[in-house]
C-alpha cells in the first residue's frame, strides 16, 4: 500500500494563465478489509492528481504494481494543471516499470487504475476522468449521482451486449475478471471524460473494494450526506468493511468548494 499525499481541508489552485483558481478539499481512506493479508492498493491525492490504484498479481506483485502507477502519476503533480497526454505517458512509464519488477510471477503483475486530474479547454478548469481496469468514479452535483467511468470487464461487455442487467453484473460469477489493466506486458488503454469544474460537484474514486460491497443507492446516500470529504471518504470505507470487507477498499473523495473567475 502506497498513500502519496493527505486528506485536506480547502486549498486554492491557481490557473495555469494566473487569472482565476479553483478551490478544492478532499478526503482519502484505506482498508485492508477482513480477509485479505496485505493491501495492495494504492492512491495518489496530490493536485492536480486524484487516483486509486487496485493491484492484481497476489501479495507484494499487486503491492508493487498499484505503487508503480501512483509513483508516475505523483511525479507530474508538481507540474500544476496536467494534459491526459501527460497522465497517458505516466501510466505508459508504470507499464515499463512493472514489466521490469523483480520477484514477480511468470504470470507478471498489473493493477487497475481510475481517477480525476485537474486540466484546461481554453481558459476553464476541467477535471479530467481517466480509468483502466473496473475501478470507478462517481459524479454528485446537487440531486444527480451517476458512475462516470465504464469497467473494462467481461460483465460490463455482458451488460453492454444486453445480455445481463446492471444489478445482475453486480452478482455475476465473472465479476472480477478484468479486460484491460496496466501491466501484465501489455500497452495502457486508458478511457477518458472531460467534466467542468463546477462549484459543489464532488467526485469520488475507489477500488472495487467499494462497488463491490456497497450498491449505488447506497453509495450515493453516503457521499451526498453532507459530511466533509474526508469524514465521506472515511465513512465510505467503515460502511464496506461492515458490509463484508471482502477486498481491500481505498477511496478519494474531492470537493470543489470555489471556483474564482478570471477577473476575479
Amino acid at each position: 500500500m502506497t498513500e502519496i499525499g493527505a486528506s485536506s481541508g480547502p486549498r486554492r489552485i491557481a490557473l495555469p494563465s494566473g487569472r482565476g483558481a479553483v478551490v478544492l478539499a478532499w478526503g482519502v481512506a484505506t482498508d485492508v478489509g477482513h480477509r485479505r493479508q496485505v493491501n495492495e492498493d494504492s492512491l495518489v491525492a496530490t493536485p492536480p492528481i486524484f487516483a486509486v490504484a487496485d493491484g492484481m498479481g497476489g501479495h507484494a506483485a499487486g503491492d508493487l504494481a498499484s505503487d508503480a502507477v501512483v509513483t508516475r502519476l505523483g511525479a507530474v503533480s508538481h507540474e500544476g494543471f496536467v494534459t491526459p497526454a501527460a497522465i497517458g505517458l505516466a501510466l505508459a512509464q508504470a507499464s515499463h516499470d512493472i514489466a521490469h519488477l523483480e520477484g514477480t510471477s511468470l504470470t507478471g503483475a498489473g493493477t487497475t487504475v481510475t481517477g480525476m486530474a485537474l486540466t484546461v479547454s481554453g481558459d476553464d478548469p476541467y477535471f479530467a476522468v481517466f480509468n483502466v481496469g473496473d475501478s470507478r468514479v462517481y459524479r454528485s452535483l446537487g440531486d444527480e449521482f451517476e458512475q462516470v467511468t465504464v469497467d473494462h470487464s467481461v460483465v460490463q461487455e455482458l451488460v453492454d451486449a444486453g445480455a445481463i442487467t446492471r444489478e445482475q453484473a453486480e452478482t455475476h460469477p465473472d465479476s472480477n475478471v478484468i479486460t484491460r489493466a496496466i501491466g501484465f506486458n501489455e500497452p495502457p488503454m486508458p478511457d477518458y471524460w472531460m467534466m467542468p469544474v463546477e462549484p459543489g460537484l464532488r467526485l469520488l474514486a475507489c477500488s472495487d473494494g467499494l462497488s463491490k460491497e456497497l450498491g449505488e443507492e447506497r453509495i450515493h446516500a453516503l457521499v451526498a450526506a453532507g459530511s466533509p470529504a474526508e469524514a465521506t471518504a472515511q465513512a465510505l470505507v467503515h460502511a464496506a468493511l461492515q458490509a463484508g470487507g471482502r477486498d481491500n477498499v481505498t477511496v478519494v473523495v474531492v470537493d470543489v468548494i470555489e471556483v474564482e473567475p478570471a477577473d476575479g
